[in-house]
């Protein structure tokens, strides 16, 4: 009985230690995971992933900060402006995909993605129906970059005069977010129909989308998961000055293709931005236990048209490069001279930050980030950050100018956050669980091979019990002669 536990022991050892070794060798089980991935990361009707995809259901919380001018006399005398921030005011927003349609044998998918915002008061600072904001006058400062040095001046002049415009104004936030009716926007609307009346830096995009999309389902490569091929009919933009910068690159930024690795660049389209955008690694992080890579934007992406020739085509009109940081939206934005820039001119050029008192860059509150499972792809958690800013100049025609300096006024950023729910968050770490444990079992196995190895060698080692010789009574014969 020893000897067959023996060999048994030994038998069993080296199967398990022979067969995890070539499992791990061979990256069996993990290919067989990865294959799985692929499979089931498509956009194809009727599965679980097509209807995450679609529904969009976890919360995404649009966050405003706005920066209040306190010296705005000072400022049109010369000085520098002084500014305070004020926020957050938080809204809610909602942003199911609608008219889905599936193209193409399964490979292709449209969509529009309207987006509903409801304010959160208990995640807010005030109340945005009431609290003011002084800031840059928009429409005045639009009027006067359009007319100046032109013939129109004197009239523009006038309708600033008569409707008592000035450089700066005072408006509730809900007004500069989602518009109000402006006098002189009013009155150049009767001459020309096509200028709104109304203003407002989201006006019209409270229940609205930004066009219609047109995406790859990951059919036919795992890579092209939701990887933007069309939006608004077209396959490129037609706003910066070189090929490179109007290509459409990369996913809407909510999805992202399985299996990312650390060395990869991650691209996101974003119409906010007028551009496409890429981020690389930064570090390793676990968000509700989930694990995730980090990806952020590099200084590169920032860098002036010198440090970084691929920027040059940024440069609107062709060769007006700006410093590290801005990016001119103007063509995108209907000839607003609106400028894009991280919050608080974070890695943007220091002029930028020293021009405006009230500056405070920081990483942990101003840094884009993208926090991906690698695995599947999955989005954990994210921040989109973006600031608002105005250029404004002392304009010879206009005495609402006054003396003011040459700058980019910060009005507003935005903190777009987005956070796995738990529900969400439970399913993903039952798939991975079930993933790990499928990954890990070479290691099971070869844990296995050890402990019956264990029990070989003890086996082996241990020396053979003698036989004991029993009583008198025992050792007796069975017939006695005596």
């Amino acid at each position: 009985m020893r000897k067959l536990c023996l060999a048994s022991a030994g038998v069993l050892a080296l199967t398990c230690l022979v067969l995890s070794i070539a499992l791990l060798a061979a990256r069996v089980l993990e290919k067989v995971v990865d294959l799985q991935v692929k499979q089931q990361m498509v956009l194809k009707n009727g599965t679980e992933v097509f209807e995450m995809w679609e529904e969009s259901t976890p919360p995404v919380y649009m966050q405003f900060f706005f920066f209040n001018l306190t010296n705005p006399l000072e400022v049109l005398q010369g000085e520098s402006p002084l500014v305070r921030e004020v926020g957050p005011y938080t809204y809610r927003e909602v942003r199911p995909r609608v008219d889905v349609h599936i193209l193409d044998n399964d490979t292709k998918v449209s969509s529009f993605n309207p987006k509903t915002y409801f304010f959160e008061r208990e995640m807010s600072v005030g109340d945005p129906e009431v609290d003011r904001i002084r800031t840059v006058n928009v429409p005045a400062v639009v009027a006067m970059d359009l007319a100046t040095s032109t013939p129109m001046h004197l009239p523009a002049e006038i309708l600033l005069l008569l409707y008592e415009e000035e450089m700066f104004t005072t408006h509730s936030v809900h007004e500069l977010l989602w518009g109000y009716t402006d006098k002189l926007l009013s009155a150049l609307h009767k001459f020309r129909p096509s200028i709104d009346s109304d203003f407002g830096f989201f006006k019209k995009t409270n229940g609205s989308d930004d066009g219609e999309y047109i995406m790859l389902s990951g059919k036919k490569n795992y890579l092209d998961f939701t990887r933007i091929i069309k939006w608004r009919g077209k396959d490129a933009l037609n706003w910066w000055s070189s090929p490179v910068s109007n290509m459409i690159n990369g996913t809407d930024g909510s999805t992202f293709h399985p299996l990312i690795g650390i060395d990869e660049m991650v691209y996101v389209f974003s119409s906010d931005f007028c551009r496409s955008l890429y981020l690389t690694f930064d570090k390793y992080v676990t968000v509700q236990g989930i694990s995730a890579y980090r990806f952020v934007p590099p200084m590169r992406l920032f860098a002036n048209a010198s440090s970084n020739p691929d920027n040059a085509g940024f440069c609107v009109p062709a060769g007006n490069c700006l410093g590290a940081g801005l990016l001119n939206v103007s063509a995108c934005k209907q000839g607003a001279p609106i400028f894009l820039s991280p919050p608080h001119f974070y890695q943007s050029d220091e002029k930028y930050v020293k021009d405006i008192d009230g500056m405070h860059p920081n990483k942990e509150d101003h840094e884009t980030f993208l926090d991906i499972n690698p695995l599947t792809g999955v989005l954990v958690q994210a921040a989109k950050r973006m600031q608002v800013n105005v250029y404004i100049q002392k304009l010879p025609d206009f005495l609402q100018t006054g003396n003011v300096r040459t700058l980019f006024f910060p009005v507003l950023y935005i903190n777009e956050t987005f956070a796995l729910d738990k529900a969400s968050a439970t399913k993903l770490k039952a798939a991975l669980f079930e993933s790990s444990v499928i990954t890990n079992t070479p290691f099971i196995i070869m844990v296995l091979g050890i402990i019956f190895g264990v029990i070989f060698v003890v086996l082996a080692c241990k020396p053979p019990q003698a036989r004991e010789e029993g009583s008198v009574d025992e050792r007796a014969p069975l017939i006695r002669t005596s």
